[in-house]
């Protein structure tokens, strides 16, 4: 059976102990030699495991030169703990103060809502509003015709009917008189044979 490959975490474990237990600088290059040789770790994922150090800022990396060097020392994950700690810590009192500052606030409301026979009189009318309101909606609803807002939409409608219908009835007049005057035929035997009655222009 093929020896087990080591997981991601281990990879990031043993890296990290490269830089520890020599408490030295080293470039990528470096690192790539020594990660399979001192670790098992396999020389072409040494970069993406770095990377992932760095990131976590496990590792810090800076270029001198030309060339990036990368190191970390024991001390510093300590530190970088202590420092996730301190914030955590700090996170936690500021929901703490936040959380005594609510309560105060509630505190003070409900003394200010002090239930008395006024305030539950305030209250029965208030809900009777708000059924009387649901109620007029309602009713609203079901005469929805005589809604004032639709009856002004009808109205709006009407008027542009009315426009679009004289609009036309000219056009048709122009057109007729034009027709007539041109091929001579009389008016009244052109409207029987389209059908058009003489009061056509009479629009109420």
């Amino acid at each position: 059976m093929a020896p087990r490959g080591l997981s991601a975490e281990e990879k990031r474990v043993k890296l990290l102990e490269i830089f520890h237990e020599s408490k030295d600088f080293y470039q990528l290059k470096e690192l790539e030699k020594l990660g399979p040789k001192l670790k098992g770790i396999v020389s072409q994922s040494v970069k993406e495991v770095l990377q992932s150090l760095v990131d976590d800022g496990l590792v810090q990396g800076d270029k001198i030169g030309s060339s990036n060097f990368f190191w970390s020392f024991p001390s510093q994950r300590g530190a970088i703990m202590q420092n996730r700690l301190k914030q955590l810590k700090e996170t936690r009192e500021g929901h703490q103060t936040q959380q005594t500052e609510l309560r105060a606030q509630l505190e003070t409301e409900k003394a200010a809502r002090v239930e008395n026979e006024s305030r539950a009189e305030q209250l029965k009318k208030l809900q009777q509003l708000k059924k009387t309101h649901v109620q007029l909606l309602d009713e609203l609803g079901a005469y929805g015709a005589c809604d004032p807002a639709k009856v002004e939409e009808m109205r709006r409608a009407v008027t542009l009917g009315k426009e679009a219908a004289i609009r036309w009835t000219d056009n048709y007049s122009m057109l007729l008189s034009h027709f007539t005057r041109q091929h001579g035929v009389d008016a009244g035997e052109i409207r029987r044979h389209l059908g058009v009655e003489e009061e056509y222009e009479d629009i109420c």
